[in-house]
């Protein structure tokens, strides 16, 4: 009996510990996923006014620009794949590469060679656990992404479709990201980046912050008239190479924020598993220090019993 309870009372050790560092753990994403979520509702004033500017300035010239205009035969797609760099946040990363691996799967039955760049450790161990090619990796800012980040996705990305398939170029460019709905629902989506369809669709929910419904107004309100200098051709130049970077920023600051949420939960759902499994230890040594008493009281009973009948013979 001594040697169980020591065994429950190590386990329960063991437990205690792991439930202090879950527990400092959800408190740390639970302050760092506010922070998240602000971050990415404020960028959202420059992305609606950026994805109008570009959907007037499409909408108004003939020229056909190279990142606007899809090809009419598509041999090979990029798939831009947003995952995370650390583990313990549940099936954040696991969702989003089963995406991917949905995505993956129907652009090759449509005939089309899969060109994937990869966003965070955990898409990277994935691809090289399984020994398969990509074009290139990102990592170390997934749960904390700056504007510096998404530029460099994006200038590389847009390098790549702008290339003859002659010469290794993309004819289309699709994302998979985490779209952050709210703090106990995080969705898997899939984006189709270039060529641009500047249009969202979307069913966003309002009281996310995260309404990517931009282009639409609201009823009564005033479609603003833009005057283009010098041309339009030329200001839609400028403006679509910063429109795909702010794209991708939005889409790293949305699963930024659902990978802290689902980091959330995941510990809360740890800590309070430790509870229970310190309840459990701790009724398991209570009974086994219950059955060792009852055990010491039986051995002193049958040995005064024991006494007692000897004296009397």
């Amino acid at each position: 009996m001594g040697a169980q309870m020591r065994i429950y009372r190590q386990r329960i050790k063991s437990v205690n510990s792991i439930k202090k560092i879950t527990n400092a753990m959800e408190l740390i994403a639970a302050a760092r996923v506010v922070k998240a979520r602000q971050r990415a509702v404020e960028a959202m004033p420059y992305t609606t006014a950026l994805t109008r500017a570009v959907s007037a300035v499409a909408s108004h010239t003939n020229e056909d620009h190279p990142l606007t205009t899809a090809k009419e035969t598509v041999q090979r797609a990029g798939v831009v794949i947003i995952t995370s760099d650390r583990g313990l946040a549940g099936s954040y990363a696991a969702s989003a590469l089963k995406e991917a691996a949905e995505l993956v799967a129907r652009l090759q039955s449509e005939g089309k060679e899969v060109v994937p760049y990869l966003v965070g450790r955990k898409a990277v161990a994935y691809y090289k656990f399984r020994k398969r090619s990509y074009a290139a990796e990102w990592s170390g800012f997934t749960d904390a992404p700056r504007f510096e980040h998404a530029s460099e996705i994006a200038d590389r990305i847009t390098a790549d479709f702008l290339k003859d398939t002659e010469e290794g170029g993309n004819d289309e460019i699709h994302i998979v990201y985490t779209r952050f709905r709210s703090m106990v629902r995080q969705d898997p989506h899939v984006l189709r980046l270039l060529p641009l369809e500047v249009v969202e669709a979307e069913e966003a929910e309002s009281d996310t912050g995260l309404d990517f419904s931009v282009t639409e107004y609201q009823e009564g309100q005033l479609v603003p008239q833009y005057e283009f200098e010098p041309s339009a051709d030329q200001v839609l130049d400028l403006l679509l190479p910063k429109y795909v970077r702010n794209r991708i920023f939005t889409c790293l600051l949305s699963s930024a924020a659902s990978e802290l949420a689902a980091r959330q939960r995941a510990m809360k759902s740890a800590t309070d598993n430790a509870s229970e499994l310190i309840k459990k230890y701790q009724r398991l040594a209570n009974q086994a220090r219950q059955a060792g008493i009852t055990q010491e009281i039986s051995e002193i009973v049958g040995g005064a019993n024991a006494l007692a009948d000897a004296t009397k013979k």
